[in-house]
């Protein structure tokens, strides 16, 4: 019997061709009614434990990030579970975006996001970074508006 569960999220894309991105988005995260899928970007979250592989979603009122493969955790009952890594930010809560690059390795760059509440969350490893970067912007823009 073949395994019918996708293994990764890029698999995933994968299976799903053409509008991958936006099922994926909407599979995996709750989407609000009127929100909209920016882009959906392959790249890293920088952790403790090393880099993550995932894909880094912005719509209009979130910045979501899931990971590739899904990690290895405790459960409650002292099993383990297999679950993806996810980190969702609502946008309203970004006080700021920053961009960054490795001093020694320019062509390395990094896209900070900075919460109110002062965590952090780096992001690296984009195939169009500068691209990456301008959807944030666009996003937090809308955001802004919106509020207003």
């Amino acid at each position: 019997m073949k395994n019918i569960i996708p293994d990764s999220v890029i698999e995933m894309k994968l299976r799903l061709r053409g509008s991958g991105m936006q099922k994926i988005f909407q599979q995996t995260f709750s989407v609000e009614q009127g929100e909209k899928l920016l882009k959906g970007s392959r790249c890293y979250l920088s952790t403790t434990a090393g880099p993550i592989a995932g894909l880094l979603f912005v719509s209009t009122q979130k910045i979501a990030f899931c990971s590739e493969k899904s990690l290895t955790v405790s459960s409650l009952d002292g099993g383990f579970i297999r679950t993806p890594y996810k980190v969702v930010i609502p946008i309203e809560k970004i006080k700021r975006v920053e961009e960054s690059q490795n001093i020694n390795k320019p062509k390395q760059k990094y896209i900070e996001i900075v919460t109110v509440d002062y965590f952090d969350f780096w992001f690296m490893g984009f195939v169009n970074y500068d691209r990456a970067f301008r959807t944030l912007q666009k996003s937090i823009h809308i955001s802004q508006q919106q509020s207003q």
